[in-house]
């Protein structure tokens, strides 16, 4: 009984890749870099954030266990 043997169907074209990004993938990383930028060169307005005295304990502590 004879093997059948498969041939590919077409080759690969040779051409350029032809990939779209949406509009958002460029718009967001660059939005976001310039709402960093903003904050490096005006600190005044980044405030920290008042927050609960347990958490920053506990992130003193993390701190502690992870530290040489």
């Amino acid at each position: 009984m004879p093997t059948r043997i498969h041939s590919r169907p077409h080759p690969a074209t040779t051409g350029g890749v032809d990939i779209r990004l949406p509009w958002w993938a460029l718009a967001l990383p660059a939005l976001a870099f310039l709402v960093l930028l903003a904050l490096v060169l005006d600190p005044a307005d980044a405030h920290a954030a008042s927050g609960d005295p347990t958490i920053a304990r506990l992130l003193e502590r993390a701190q502690q266990l992870v530290a040489p």
